[in-house]
């Protein structure tokens, strides 16, 4: 199938790409995030082209910096940001996948053990629906601690949260500390 791959970074994509060209598939990838701040929105971008063009992956690059947009629809729905951000980064990467008249998506978001795979998966499916191309279910996780390896061996800039602002938050103060 010929499949478009959202990649909220260089590290999570490792397995996830490798995974899916054993099987045979074309991919695309496609970066686009709510990352805070600027600067890591950058390293993690940085990162994904230069691992990309090494691994002969073509990118396609959503430059826009959405952190405006992002605390608009987080703010006093902390607890549910995974499911705005799951929800908009996906239906971009539905409707580009539409677009280009792919066989279907997916996420790197699938390769994460901290990421709600029910969720994932569960408004993949819909938007796929809605868009016309299929979302691609895979549980990557089984690669995780590949995937980690492999980014330490190739000396991979390794971000230490999700990337919203709460998540950084909640990585260096703890979820209790952060909403008391």
């Amino acid at each position: 199938m010929k499949i478009l791959l959202h990649c909220c970074c260089g590290p999570c994509a490792i397995y996830p790409v490798k995974q899916l060209r054993l099987q045979g598939h074309q991919l695309r990838g496609f970066y686009y995030n709510h990352i805070h701040p600027y600067t890591e929105w950058r390293k993690r971008l940085d990162t994904l082209a230069a691992w990309a063009g090494a691994e002969d992956l073509p990118l396609i690059v959503d430059e826009r910096y959405e952190l405006v947009n992002f605390i608009k629809n987080a703010t006093f729905r902390e607890q549910q940001r995974c499911v705005f951000c799951y929800h908009d980064r996906l239906e971009k990467a539905a409707r580009i996948a539409h677009k280009g008249k792919f066989e279907a998506f997916t996420t790197t978001l699938l390769y994460s053990r901290f990421q709600q795979h029910d969720k994932i998966r569960e408004l993949g499916l819909e938007l796929g629906r809605r868009y016309g191309v299929r979302f691609h279910y895979e549980d990557f996780r089984p690669g995780w601690s590949e995937g980690i390896e492999l980014s330490k061996e190739k000396e991979m800039y390794r971000q230490q949260y999700c990337g919203c602002i709460y998540s950084e938050g909640e990585r260096y103060l703890g979820a209790k500390k952060l909403y008391e």
